[in-house]
């Protein structure tokens, strides 16, 4: 098996999928306060659901980024802690690609978006090549989520991890031959991360655990605490 990781969001997810791609079981939880301390109880109800034992994951892969700050610092240090553990290698994904599989085998270019801060988003471009191989076009870039239609200009399928703010904010800007997908794809997915690191896992692929970060692209939104005492 392997196991998936997907934090990059508010929202986070859990998957399990076979050696042959098939999705064995995967847990979706949604935005909330302190929510990532059910990662690990999450990761034991779907071994249990299984009737699998831990032991049996072959390979761990994570989403690097860009996306939350806090959310990717907790899924790499999970990725790395169980990679030691099990002695599994463990292999990093970008975020945004994970998020473009979403839409898949589009005659068009995707655009995936995962949310920032104060109204921007990051975003990249990707374009599907043969039907089952995506090409980025555009590398990782943060911007205002009224900026993406110059950003991105012509015909593309855009998506992202909050289709009530994201989606409905955006579709009017859009020009003729852009277009939004449809809702159910708007939630980041532990299983694409998975199908992409499946893809390298085949090929002997592996990241060093040591060099493995997170991928923040801007400096976190760190102020000082007015109330501190000095």
């Amino acid at each position: 098996m392997i196991l998936a990781i997907n934090t990059a969001a508010p929202q986070f997810s859990l998957a399990l999928l076979s050696l042959e791609g098939n999705v064995a079981a995967e847990h979706v939880m949604a935005e909330g306060k302190g929510h990532f301390v059910n990662l690990m109880p999450t990761l034991q109800f779907m071994l249990q659901s299984l009737d699998r034992r831990i032991q049996e994951v072959r390979c761990i892969s994570v989403a690097t980024g860009p996306g939350s700050f806090t959310g990717l610092r907790i899924g790499i240090s999970l990725a790395k802690g169980l990679s030691h553990g099990l002695g599994a290698p463990v292999l990093g994904i970008s975020s945004l690609e994970a998020m473009a599989v979403q839409v898949p085998c589009a005659e068009l270019p995707v655009v995936p978006m995962l949310h920032s801060r104060k109204g921007e988003v990051f975003a990249a471009q990707f374009a599907w090549e043969g039907k089952r191989h995506l090409e980025r076009i555009v590398e990782d870039t943060w911007v205002g989520l009224e900026d993406i239609p110059r950003l991105f200009p012509g015909p593309a399928i855009f998506v992202g991890n909050d289709y009530a703010n994201q989606g409905t904010r955006l579709e009017p800007l859009l020009r003729d031959g852009a277009w939004i997908a449809p809702p159910h794809c708007w939630c980041p997915r532990a299983s694409s991360v998975g199908s992409l690191a499946l893809q390298r896992f085949l090929r002997g692929e592996k990241d060093d655990p040591h060099t493995l970060h997170p991928v923040y692209l801007r400096p976190p939104d760190i102020r000082p605490n007015p109330f501190a005492v000095t």
